[in-house]
């Protein structure tokens, strides 16, 4: 288990940190996100301290969290990187097919990356990974840098939030409607039913 330092984010404390938000925007009514166990099959167990020493996955898990904020559904799995690459098989093609297929029903998916160096966490939304995902596939960097990401998208700790995430959630949801105000805009005006 990760522990809190008092220069930032260590280890597995993006997990710890995310669901502690979790909990707040729960406890606000604000949203409603829950981590998405991974099922496993406990091989060994040491007998003095009761910890599983060995496991095996029952199944592919594909991502960390889902839930919906304001009648949105979402879905996000959280990624750390100790280096400014973050190479893309850290992200298996399982999770990227859910997170465009969840999009496709009209949810929201993305990832959260923690540039643990920088001690930065940054929401990258899935087209954004997506965009790096076809790049790699058509031959091109199996990785993306640090310097790609959009610092609109900067998640800030804060005294009341951990990990206040919702806040570039919301920023790129205005995005995503400002782009689709000005596609509707410019068409023929004809339905499609």
């Amino acid at each position: 288990m990760g522990t809190w330092k008092t220069r930032g984010l260590r280890g597995s404390t993006l997990e710890n940190l995310i669901n502690l938000s979790n909990d707040i925007y729960r406890s606000k009514k604000i949203a409603l996100v829950q981590k998405i166990p991974t099922p496993i099959t406990p091989m060994e167990i040491d007998k003095t301290t009761r910890h599983i020493t060995l496991a095996y996955f029952d199944k592919q898990s594909t991502v960390d969290y889902i839930g919906a904020v304001q009648g949105i559904p979402v879905c996000f799995d959280a990624k750390e990187c100790a280096s400014d690459t973050f190479p893309l098989a850290n992200i298996h093609p399982h999770q990227v097919a859910f997170m465009k297929d969840f999009e496709e029903q009209s949810g929201i998916s993305f990832f959260m990356i923690n540039f643990t160096g920088r001690e930065e966490v940054y929401l990258l939304p899935f087209r954004d990974l997506y965009r790096f995902w076809i790049r790699m596939e058509e031959g091109g960097r199996k990785s993306f840098q640090y310097a790609e990401m959009n610092r609109k998208f900067l998640v800030r700790q804060s005294r009341d939030v951990p990990l206040h995430y919702l806040e570039q959630l919301d920023r790129y949801l205005q995005e995503i409607d400002s782009l689709d105000g000005a596609q509707t805009s410019g068409g023929t005006g004809e339905s499609c039913d």
